[in-house]
């Protein structure tokens, strides 16, 4: 395979990125997210322990590439901080972009050589990724912030955010029980 220089050098840590996003811990829970079933579950192991209904990114299907597409990432995340004065309630930070989304950013021109290694070194130091690139940020997990009927409706009936993650108060105040962080979080279509 002949690969241009940057892909020789990238390709082993995606890699590695790959192989220890598979790795489980059997007494952890972990948070898979589908998309398309508009489904929130925490699993331990193979067995789902819990299940919610999630309001997810109004752009439509489809990975997020860039800050302002409106699109919930696809991928595999970890929690990486929690804020309880949230405008929404509660909120679970993930780290996005990972060293996938850097990658993609990089190839494609998004983002420069230098932010894709402020990103690699976030990843590898388990730290918050920088927040104020081109792929966007402040992604996560939280709740509807002032319940009111009128938000509850919406809630229920359309995909709202701004590509994050969204349950209600009470859903994500029972998802804390479950949470830590360094929580692996899989998003898939």
């Amino acid at each position: 395979m002949n690969l241009p220089w940057y892909g020789k050098i990238f390709l082993p840590i995606l890699a590695l990125f790959l192989y220890a996003a598979t790795v489980v811990a059997d007494d952890t829970y972990d948070i898979i997210v589908i998309k398309s079933r508009q489904e929130l579950d925490v699993v331990r192991g193979d067995q789902i322990i819990k299940q919610y209904r999630i309001a997810y990114g109004k752009g439509g299907n489809g990975p997020k590439r860039v800050q302002g597409d409106s699109k919930t990432p696809v991928g595999v995340y970890r929690i990486i901080n929690f804020r309880n004065n949230s405008n929404f309630h509660y909120f679970m930070q993930l780290d996005y972009p990972n060293l996938l989304d850097a990658w993609y950013g990089y190839k494609n021109n998004i983002i420069t050589a230098m932010e894709f290694k402020e990103i690699a070194n976030a990843y590898k130091s388990r730290q918050a990724p920088p927040q104020d690139t081109r792929l966007g940020g402040n992604i996560g997990i939280h709740g509807l912030g002032e319940a009111t009927t009128e938000r509850l409706k919406i809630h229920e009936v359309f995909n709202w955010t701004n590509g994050c993650i969204a349950l209600t108060n009470d859903q994500i105040n029972d998802l804390k029980q479950y949470v830590s962080i360094g929580t692996k979080v899989v998003i898939r279509e």
